[in-house]
């Protein structure tokens, strides 16, 4: 089923606000970026909001083509999609979501979700992009933990980044790679970031008040990273005013 990206932009206004229905425990992703169109795999434990005031799930999405969803392992294909919405009616008080989509983030003019610029994979979520890499309840309010898993070509795209820390990386046959990247702090999806592509890395340190050293790294295009020195000053001194004050 492919879902258009011609979604009408509408007004929200404050005081039409309700909590979210369900809760976002855990979010699992899984990018296969490959010439022509990029797989995403998102497996997403809900559990149902008490403050919620609806049963149903209501997910944002827009211009992608779903290949397959799930409910708790089993193929699933009571929901509706409408209006840039995919809707499951009452689905219980807690259940596991797969839902396998395909994106094309070279077509992306949108320049939000995941798109490809200069032949790098880069993401813009904020405010409503993330709508665009998969179905997901994408609000500010819907707070989770990521676990993403990127896989890609090794020469063509050495570097893999998204949120948190890494867990897991090595070689795959047809000389491609892949590696896990988990955040452990809950954050909403506007947050999300992936980058893939042929950067250079530039270095520094920094040591906490504690006298732990943290490593830190900015990535770029190759020629550029003479430009990163005032980008890297601004991190070490934004990081050394964090500890100051709080």
């Amino acid at each position: 089923m492919r879902t258009e990206n011609a979604v009408a932009p509408k007004t929200i206004y404050l005081k039409d606000y309700t909590p979210a229905p369900y809760n976002a425990a855990q979010v699992n992703l899984s990018f296969n970026l490959l010439p022509g169109k990029t797989i995403v795999t998102s497996e997403v434990k809900y559990v149902k909001n008490s403050a919620g005031v609806s049963n149903d799930l209501v997910l944002d999405g827009e211009d992608q083509t779903i290949l397959s969803v799930a409910l708790n392992g089993q193929p699933f294909d009571g929901y509706t999609v409408a209006d840039g919405q995919m809707t499951i009616v009452n689905p219980g008080n807690e259940f596991t979501l797969t839902i396998v989509g395909e994106i094309d983030p070279a077509a992306n003019t949108a320049l939000e979700g995941l798109y490809q610029s200069q032949g790098n994979y880069c993401t813009q979520c904020e405010a409503e992009g993330f709508r665009r890499i998969t179905y997901y309840q994408d609000r500010p309010d819907v707070l989770s933990v990521f676990t993403v898993r990127i896989e890609a070509d090794a020469k063509l795209y050495p570097v893999l980044l998204s949120n948190g820390n890494l867990q897991e990386e090595g070689g795959l046959p047809d000389g491609r790679h892949f590696r896990v990247w988990h955040d452990p702090f809950p954050k909403p999806c506007y947050l999300f970031a992936l980058v893939a592509g042929d950067l250079e890395r530039v270095a520094d340190t920094f040591t906490t008040l504690s006298g732990r050293k943290v490593d830190l790294h900015i990535y770029v295009r190759a020629g550029d990273e003479k430009q990163c020195g005032h980008a890297m000053e601004s991190l070490k001194k934004s990081m050394k005013w964090d500890e100051e004050v709080y």
